[in-house]
């Protein structure tokens, strides 16, 4: 028998003109002690849909079903994790679960309440914090706190709404971890709202899409089969897991192809080519043949020996010591490691954001002194001027890099790349009314436009959810592809670096950070997710990446025989891989 049922439900909010029909027909059983994950876009109605399971919204059409009973409202039964910790700020962790576990269980005695409250504290692991309040407590161990409150009501269904995306990757992993090792044990009905497809296969029976608004309804039911407990890295050996990744991923690209094709239209583009380009023929307009020159292709980014110290009350902090690389012309590098490495430290002093400490940095063939137009930066928030168009943000900076360029030589290239990036359409909104999506559209266009000799990104995608971040990472792809133009990319995201880097450079873990490793990324280019999800080495040189960062998780500082080890894995890996498709080709 389902423990939670919806039946037929449809949801909109507003009248008239501003009706916004976010949900239709929506039906879904979940049986009693299985854990659903349920994946979309920002803005399809995960949440809306979170609001009618707990009942704290109530269905225009349709019905919401406990035990099969109709929910008129919420109830001790379901527990609820929103993203926002909502804690009582002046309250200590025992005290905020401890308000739960007294309304709920007011008939048990106070000492039955007072055990209830330090079980579930010491469940998630928070015993030695009992007494501090929110504010002395991490974005993870608030997290914590609310899962903990929301257990010690003893919920028949638990229902997590995007619990774990507000905070980074490392304390990220480690939480679902734990949620994996609380559904284990606590053997409860669990509904996990999420747009990480790894988060939901890592942790789910059962994964089930929802179609982009409005009107989202429930895609097909992808089924889980793979045995618990999961390990992130060895899963991706895993023949069920690769294809199950796959096949969730393509629908859900599908999903946002048919969206983003629906929105923006075709858009025909001008044959323009940048100006770190050489010449190929094409007649380029003047703006750009008189900036495209350089002789210098390899070495033609150079870090040596730089170093960062920062002057504290205990003395000097090294944060990064002695980074070595050396970068061809149109090399696309990948930077990731673990929050406080360094590497957004070796982004800004290559931007001229930073002064450097020691060692030196050169591109082209001159020293780095200062920030300059010769580097566009593309950081995790856009900073554009929110009472400007898109239009008008991007020409700011062409208008300064292009000064002898005729008014249409510059306009041209703004709306190149404004269309390049999907905002053909919405080039003259205002940048106070675009989604935080489209505002990065508008820095990722901003960048290319400046025609750098070097684009630096600064987690340019993380604070977008998974899969938005997939389109703009497509988009980026796409405006590289035709560029061409020499980069650097901070990221936390294992697929991300794979999918953009000719090169993957491993930073150790700080201070004294370095270089740990380079991973070379033989994979063809032009590339797409869905060809590289494909690929027989992808999940190859996923596993090193992974084995990389959890050698160096909580500031470990691994032997060089390990890291060796993590190596040769991958090389043995995609040897073989080599070995079989060259049999396949001989039979």
């Amino acid at each position: 028998m389902a423990i939670l049922q919806l039946s037929d439900v449809s949801k909109s909010f507003g009248e008239g003109k501003s009706r916004n029909d976010v949900l239709s027909g929506v039906n879904l059983k979940v049986e009693e002690g299985e854990f659903i994950a349920i994946v979309g876009f920002s803005g399809s109605g995960k949440s809306t849909l979170i609001s009618l399971l707990a009942g704290l919204a109530m269905p225009d059409r349709g019905a919401v079903l406990f035990r099969d009973k109709e929910v008129s409202g919420p109830g001790p039964e379901r527990g609820v994790v929103f993203q926002s910790y909502s804690l009582m700020p002046w309250l200590s962790v025992r005290a905020n679960v401890a308000l739960a576990v007294d309304a709920v269980h007011s008939a048990k005695s106070k000492a039955e309440r007072a055990s209830i409250v330090q079980y579930y504290i010491e469940m998630v692991g928070l015993s030695h914090a009992t007494e501090r309040r929110p504010a002395e407590l991490s974005g993870g161990m608030r997290q914590r706190v609310a899962v903990a409150r929301a257990l010690a009501m003893r919920p028949d269904v638990l229902l997590l709404d995007e619990p774990l995306s507000a905070l980074d990757a490392l304390t990220r992993s480690k939480l679902q971890d734990e949620f994996a090792e609380i559904s284990s044990k606590e053997k409860k009905t669990i509904i996990l709202i999420t747009n990480d497809v790894d988060e939901a296969i890592l942790l789910a029976d059962r994964i089930i899409p929802l179609t982009p608004g409005p009107n989202a309804s429930l895609g097909p039911s992808f089924e889980v089969n793979l045995p618990r407990p999961r390990d992130r890295a060895e899963m991706n050996s895993n023949a069920e897991f690769i294809r199950l990744r796959g096949a969730v991923t393509e629908y859900l690209m599908d999903l946002g192809a048919g969206r983003s094709t629906a929105e923006s239209g075709a858009v025909a583009l001008p044959n323009v080519v940048p100006i770190t380009q050489k010449l190929t023929g094409t007649k380029l307009p003047d703006a750009y043949a008189r900036k495209a020159r350089s002789a210098i292709e390899k070495s033609y980014v150079e870090f040596f020996e730089v170093r960062k110290v920062y002057p504290t009350p205990k003395g000097p902090l090294t944060v990064v010591d002695g980074f070595n690389l050396k970068m061809n012309r149109g090399e696309f590098i990948s930077i990731i490691g673990h929050s406080g490495c360094g590497k957004s430290t070796v982004l800004s002093m290559m931007a001229g954001l930073n002064p450097i400490s020691s060692g030196g940095i050169i591109l082209d063939g001159r020293e780095i002194s200062g920030a300059g137009p010769d580097r566009a930066v593309v950081f995790q928030a856009p900073s554009l001027l929110p009472w400007l168009t898109a239009r008008e943000n991007v020409a700011l900076g062409v208008d300064r890099v292009y000064p002898d360029a005729t008014p249409a030589e510059r306009r041209d290239v703004v709306e190149y790349y404004l269309q390049r990036v999907g905002l053909g359409d919405a080039m003259h909104r205002l940048a106070a009314d675009l989604s935080n999506g489209m505002k990065q559209r508008v820095g990722i266009a901003r960048a290319f436009a400046l025609s750098p000799k070097l684009l630096l990104l600064d987690e340019p995608f993380g604070m977008l959810d998974s899969l938005t971040r997939w389109e703009l990472q497509e988009v980026l792809m796409d405006v590289w592809k035709r560029t061409q133009v020499t980069a650097i990319c901070v990221t936390h995201d294992v697929d991300e670096a794979i999918l953009l880097a000719d090169r993957v450079v491993m930073m150790s873990n700080g201070p004294n950070a370095r270089i740990g490793n380079i991973m070379e990324v033989n994979l063809p280019r032009p590339r797409s997710r869905k060809e590289l999800l494909s690929h027989p080495d992808y999940y190859a040189y996923r596993e090193e990446l992974l084995d990389f960062l959890e050698a160096y998780e909580g500031g470990a500082s691994p032997a060089p025989e390990h890291l060796e080890a993590i190596r040769a894995k991958r090389a043995a890996r995609t040897m073989l891989s080599a070995q079989t498709l060259k049999k396949q080709a001989a039979e």
